[in-house]
């Protein structure tokens, strides 16, 4: 076990890359599976659940090859179907929630799937019935050992395209059953179907591969199964991970710093922007960069009546929940008050509880809400000992560390490991002052 020791009171200046995208990642690396051919991908993070799943692919027989920095080449020809029987399959499996999305390529593709029930952060129910119900609707059986904690789902015959509308818009589950219908008969139509940009980038390869996939970006798909897909030879590149885009923001905001963050696809960002702004952080776009600009302080807006700032998740284009434990730290030390409101997972706001032993004044609301009311800098957070929960809240504790008076200690860093990678050396190198130690 390792934990990073963080001095606090070191403002970040400087320009930083943010690495591909950790969710786009696992949803095209199980996508390889569905083509015997060579696939290349290029800006693959260097992550914990991304190094994961490439372990994962090769075990199961995938050929992996390094062709670079971040760029592989995966050929699924030989893939031994027995593997996923075993306990090594499911041990791995089991710590890796993307793993899931194994299912979907290997049931169109080879007509079983077996997988153990998913890891991944700890942040309250995450259901998979959606995932299983679409395979249904394509004609699969499923089946479930609760004993084991093993899904199966199978198909004698080919899978055969229906029409489906989702009873939530999850993005791991919309990939899932693209990935399945691409190569069933006939076509398949999924409605209240999720269309975040890493899941329009999978439709993008998927139909560079020759499926052909009808309305991406938008909440209604339309997939027309063909017989088979092939691969690529010039990589499909991952875009910049919005998650690490808006974690930047918030560094340099609550350090009182300068970056440029480069290469951010600001395309592809949606409203974060536009909430970080709302937050009282001032930027400058310049291109495809984001110049967040140096502030003593930060301003947060009302509402036009005066009430006060509501910032929820919502499904996209709304803002994603993974930045609002980075917004909620922000607010401890900005001018006003903001309501948190995560709606989809019950436990991501528990890591409060910390923030507030250094200082933060924030009233938890229930399970789902929390308000903040903002210090102005008239108090700084203090630096404590404190343990990462999971990815998310883990960085929201970096930046309040590196905020903060004095030195923290942060515990089960391998959370942080999992989606950001090499993040005390990059941060170091804008003037932050994390050092990485081994539990004695």
């Amino acid at each position: 076990m390792e934990f990073f020791e963080v001095q606090g009171g070191h403002p970040l200046h400087g320009e930083i890359v943010p690495q591909g995208a950790k969710n786009e990642a696992l949803q095209v690396l199980c996508a390889v599976l569905l083509t015997p051919e060579k696939v290349t991908l290029s800006n693959l993070p260097d992550i914990v659940d991304v190094n994961r799943l490439i372990d994962i692919l090769s075990s199961m027989g995938v050929e992996v090859e390094k062709l670079g920095e971040g760029t592989y080449s995966f050929e699924s020809k030989n893939i031994d179907l027995d593997y996923m029987e075993t306990e090594a399959f499911w041990q791995k499996a089991k710590k890796l929630r993307g793993s899931i999305m194994l299912v979907g390529p290997l049931l169109a593709r080879f007509g079983k799937a077996f997988i153990s029930r998913p890891g991944g952060d700890k942040i309250g129910r995450r259901r998979l019935d959606t995932h299983f119900w679409g395979f249904q609707q394509l004609g699969a059986e499923f089946e479930y050992d609760d004993k084991l904690g093993i899904f199966k789902v199978y198909s004698e015959n080919r899978l055969n395209g229906t029409y489906m509308l989702l009873d939530e818009a999850s993005v791991t589950g919309t990939a899932n059953i693209i990935m399945a219908s691409v190569l069933a008969k006939g076509t398949t139509t999924i409605y209240h179907a999720a269309c975040e940009p890493y899941l329009q980038q999978l439709c993008k390869m998927l139909n560079r591969m020759g499926a052909k996939i009808e309305g991406v970006g938008s909440n209604l798909i339309t997939v027309h199964g063909v017989e088979a897909l092939h691969g690529f030879e010039e990589p499909h590149r991952l875009l910049a991970d919005m998650i690490e885009v808006g974690s930047f923001i918030g560094m340099a905001a609550m350090t009182r710093g300068s970056i440029r963050i480069k290469d951010a696809d600001v395309a592809y960002l949606g409203n974060i922007i536009e909430v970080f702004r709302r937050m009282g952080v001032k930027m400058e776009i310049e291109g495809n960069d984001i110049q967040v600009l140096q502030q003593d302080q930060h301003v947060i807006e009302t509402f036009i009546d005066g009430s006060i700032l509501t910032v929820s998740d919502h499904p996209w284009p709304g803002f994603t929940p993974d930045l609002l434990s980075i917004v909620l730290v922000l607010a401890t030390q900005a001018k006003g008050s903001v309501l948190i409101h995560q709606k989809m997972f019950e436990s991501r706001l528990f890591f409060t509880d910390k923030l507030i032993d250094m200082g933060a004044q924030i009233i938890l609301c229930d399970p789902h809400r929390a308000t903040v009311i903002g210090l102005e800098r008239k108090v700084a957070l203090k630096g404590i000992s404190m343990t990462s929960p999971d990815i998310r809240a883990g960085v929201a504790l970096l930046i309040a560390a590196m905020s903060a008076d004095g030195t923290s200690k942060i515990s089960n860093i391998e959370q942080i490991d999992r989606g950001y990678q090499n993040i005390e050396h990059r941060l170091n190198a804008l003037g932050a002052k994390i050092t990485r130690h081994k539990e004695a």
